[in-house]
């Protein structure tokens, strides 16, 4: 086979930038010079995390190998899926294969306030992940690289004396911004995760800013999401606030707006849907923050004198849909909101296993919901 990683034809679609090393290339979600605006650890891993990013050209190739160095984070409190790789070809899933080799980030929880977690490092081995079987002729190849893991890419191979070449456009570009929620660690692949579904259901071209805990209005990914180019864009906001007690009322609503005059300084009148929390049982009255018990979320109580202000999912969701009406009688026609229950409600509470994530299941309804209640005919975002 020959190696084809540094062909011009490969283009690696959902990364904002790419980090280079002497053993490989990492893809990044962030810019560089975005990253570098917030120096907490967690932000710095999940925008390396490959949701949504794929390895695509296009191929009379029988069969494709990918080296890769996984790096993944486990949480022995709420334990997740194994990385998965996932190969698409002419837009059907065909073949998944696991990461079984790779390193390892392990969280655990103390009770010290001044230090939350404690990680420590498993280090491992790269993985090779063959797909053959793929036919003759000319197809469009896309390998999709782990929801849960940060992927370091050494090599692709393809069969001695295949073409290669780019792979035609996948669609209208659809810029999506949210939590962990949204980058879906705890699906089974990485097309399985909601917006991979959706993307594919309605035919469009996914960038996904789904970064696990670290949803929290950054100036600095509404700045990429702005220069970057989009026929749609949605923003699901409000769950990370809460868990992690970031803002309080008075300081989200201008963060959403100024998120949102972001966004609009770059696509003035691209379709923008805003939407607001799924479900979460434990917070939907009660402000954050919240912590793992027992393998679930909990909310933490707190005195009476320290609540003012404090934000509820319920609260919320009565401020994102005050915002986003605001900004509609002001002038802004393309602005539209949903509310995420009709993703994930009180009849889905079965598939919330943790009491805040969704299982499979629950992601791939809201994949589907999101496909017809968005992209469907007369949606925002169609």
């Amino acid at each position: 086979m020959k190696s084809v990683l540094a062909h011009a034809a490969i283009r690696i679609a959902g990364a904002a930038d790419v980090s280079r090393s002497g053993t490989g290339i990492t893809p990044r979600r962030l810019p560089a010079w975005a990253s570098a605006q917030i120096h907490d650890p967690m932000f710095q891993f999940v925008i390396s995390v490959a949701s949504g990013v794929r390895v695509v050209f296009a191929s009379d190739t029988g069969a494709v190998e990918l080296d890769a160095m996984v790096t993944g984070i486990e949480w022995p409190m709420m334990p997740g899926p194994a990385p998965r790789f996932d190969l698409v070809v002419d837009g059907l899933t065909i073949a998944t294969r696991p990461s079984t080799e790779g390193a390892r980030w392990l969280v655990d929880i103390t009770d010290n306030p001044q230090s939350r977690y404690v990680v420590t490092f498993r280090a491992g081995a790269p993985s090779t992940v063959r797909f053959d079987g793929l036919g003759l002729g000319m197809k469009c190849i896309e390998i999709w690289l782990p929801q849960n893991g940060i992927v370091e890419l050494r090599d692709l191979r393809v069969d001695d004396g295949a073409r290669v070449e780019p792979a035609p456009p996948a669609g209208r570009r659809w810029l999506h911004y949210g939590s962990s929620i949204s980058q879906c660690a705890e699906a089974e692949g990485p097309t399985e995760t909601w917006p991979a579904i959706a993307a594919r259901i309605a035919g469009v071209e996914l960038t996904s800013f789904g970064f696990g805990g670290q949803c929290h209005l950054d100036q600095c990914v509404a700045r990429t999401m702005r220069d970057l180019p989009a026929d749609a864009i949605s923003v699901k906001v409000g769950i990370n606030v809460v868990n992690a007690d970031s803002m309080r009322e008075r300081a989200f609503v201008p963060a959403l707006h100024g998120f949102l005059d972001t966004l609009r300084d770059g696509h003035p009148e691209t379709p923008l849907l805003v939407v607001t929390p799924i479900i979460y049982p434990v917070g939907e009255e009660h402000p954050g923050p919240s912590i793992v018990r027992d393998g679930r979320s909990a909310v933490v109580e707190r005195p009476p004198e320290l609540a003012y202000g404090a934000l509820s999912i319920g609260r919320i969701r009565e401020l994102v849909h005050d915002v986003v009406a605001r900004r509609q009688q002001a002038g802004d026609q393309n602005l539209r909101v949903l509310d995420g229950r009709e993703l994930f409600g009180a009849a889905d509470v079965g598939d919330l296993p943790d009491g805040l994530h969704p299982n499979n299941a629950g992601y791939r309804r809201m994949g589907q919901r999101f496909a017809a209640l968005a992209f469907g005919e007369g949606g925002p975002l169609a």
